[in-house]
């Protein structure tokens, strides 16, 4: 088939070009394993192009520019992406696997962001300060500079987004590099934002391997302000990097969230999200809920009802819109099916799934899976999987909960089903995670912080709070004559 790529080579300084050494790199439909088309592959040199592009774009056009001019390019910005929106998602969909509404969702997010920094891009000032009648004392809030934008392939676009909006909005300009599984809408993106006359170089985009120009854009001496969403081992070498310059870093890494249920919430209701929690996106989310934590008094029915759930959900290709799509990847394919091997090796039940539907011969499709049996201190339960598989834990009492759910190296998300409103206060101050949701799986807003405790990462993205990962305050006293 043809697929519907229109832009497949870099974007720096406003124009469409080929990688300096003239590589290419395959991107690849998981849900029929064909090659949907191959992009420019950039290596070190065209990190630097890019750049050397952000920073004049930077200097002269966009640090200065009226804060209100900046508002209107990404309003319009945003509504360029809903116009677009059906022929985005469809992208979305054949490089991700999604289901074609999911992505549609995470499309119209993507605008969302733009529309809310686009509101505060004109609002965002400093303060006096009263240090004495001898004195006025002002603080400026000023942009960092260049920002670089490492982005995951589980949401390609909406993360971009998420990074993106804040950094221009508080006038930064950007170098971003797509995940090399699927760079198709942020290559799109930057024909809507040459479509609208944004100044050459404020959106630059260099598709090509994590080791190559990942590794060069964490490493440039030219980049201000870092961000980085994918696993802890590359979140690692990333701050590593950055640590070498002292440059400004965002970090969202991995996730081992539990989902706590009482035997007072509502069974059908958590059944529900819990299977949200854990099967959107085929599992491929950092904040999953993989850990089902439960009282033991109600495991046996809410385990019937979950499986029952479970039966009915639907696997196919993202651009027939069932329930779940597939892995994003081969290689990923088989990272998952060697945690669901080493889950039996354990000595974990399986209780349904562990391979690839029948009925799906092409593809990199896994059926929904739920181990039971299984101890705080397996690899299932300790290691991020990052596909549709959950794993059971109970628990006695409270505290016993709270234990289970906090002994993990993450802290990312954490979901709590209860009716008591006393308990769901409690545990959202003993979970040490940086996203805590009652009765919702998912719940919150682009106006709601998002980030992780322990090795789930550094700062806090999306609402206000991000705005301070792109900007610097400057101090300004003066001395008034008497």
């Amino acid at each position: 088939m043809t697929y519907p790529v229109a832009h497949t080579q870099l974007l720096i300084d406003n124009e469409w070009c080929d990688g300096q050494r003239g590589d290419r790199l395959p991107t690849v439909d998981p849900s029929t394993e064909a090659v949907i088309c191959e992009v420019a592959q950039g290596r070190a040199e065209d990190i630097d192009a890019a750049v050397t592009a952000a920073q004049q774009a930077f200097t002269q056009t966009w640090s200065v520019v009226e804060p209100r001019e900046r508002s209107q390019w990404l309003y319009q910005l945003a509504q360029a992406i809903r116009v677009q929106v059906d022929s985005l998602a469809t992208l979305e969909t054949y490089d991700t696997g999604k289901p074609l509404s999911h992505a549609r969702g995470e499309v119209l997010g993507a605008a969302r962001y733009f529309e809310y920094y686009a509101g505060l891009a004109d609002k965002i000032h400093g303060e006096t300060i009263p240090i004495g009648n001898d004195y006025i004392d002002l603080t400026w809030v000023e942009p960092l500079g260049v920002t670089a934008h490492i982005v995951p392939w589980n949401a390609p676009l909406s993360m971009v987004a998420r990074s993106l909006a804040p950094a221009l909005a508080t006038g930064n300009t950007a170098v971003v590099k797509p995940a090399e599984q699927t760079p198709l809408t942020a290559l799109a993106l930057g024909e809507l934002v040459r479509s609208l006359d944004f100044p050459a170089g404020v959106y630059n985009v260099v598709n090509g391997f994590g080791h190559e120009a990942g590794a060069a854009l964490s490493q440039h001496p030219g980049i201000h302000s870092l961000t980085f969403t994918g696993s802890v081992t590359t979140g690692r070498r990333v701050m590593q990097a950055a640590a070498a310059q002292i440059k400004s870093i965002v970090l969202e890494l991995g996730g081992k969230s539990p989902q706590l249920v009482f035997p007072d919430a509502d069974l059908d209701q958590a059944v529900a999200e819990v299977a949200k929690g854990i099967y959107s996106n085929t599992g491929q989310y950092c904040d999953a809920g993989s850990r089902l934590v439960i009282h033991e008094s109600i495991k046996a029915p809410f385990l019937e009802k979950l499986l029952a759930h479970t039966q009915t959900l639907t696997l196919g290709k993202g651009i027939d819109d069932l329930d779940m799509g597939p892995l994003v990847s081969a290689e990923h394919w088989e990272r998952v099916m060697g945690y669901i091997e080493k889950g039996q090796y354990e000595g974990a039940t399986l209780l349904c799934g562990g391979d690839r539907p029948p009925h799906l011969e092409r593809g990199y499709f896994l059926q929904p899976t739920i181990f039971d049996q299984v101890t705080p201190d397996m690899v299932i339960a300790q290691e991020e999987i990052f596909g549709p598989v959950l794993v059971v834990l109970t628990f006695q009492e409270e505290a016993e909960a709270v234990a289970i759910a906090n002994n993990s190296v993450y802290g990312l998300g954490a979901g709590i089903f209860t009716r008591d409103i006393d308990r769901a206060l409690r545990l959202t101050k003993q979970l040490q995670a940086g996203y805590v949701m009652v009765n919702e799986y998912f719940a919150g807003d682009i106006g709601a912080p998002f980030g992780g405790y322990k090795q789930s990462g550094i700062g806090r993205e999306r609402g206000l709070v991000a705005l301070q990962n792109y900007t610097q305050i400057k101090n300004v006293t003066l001395r008034i004559r008497q």
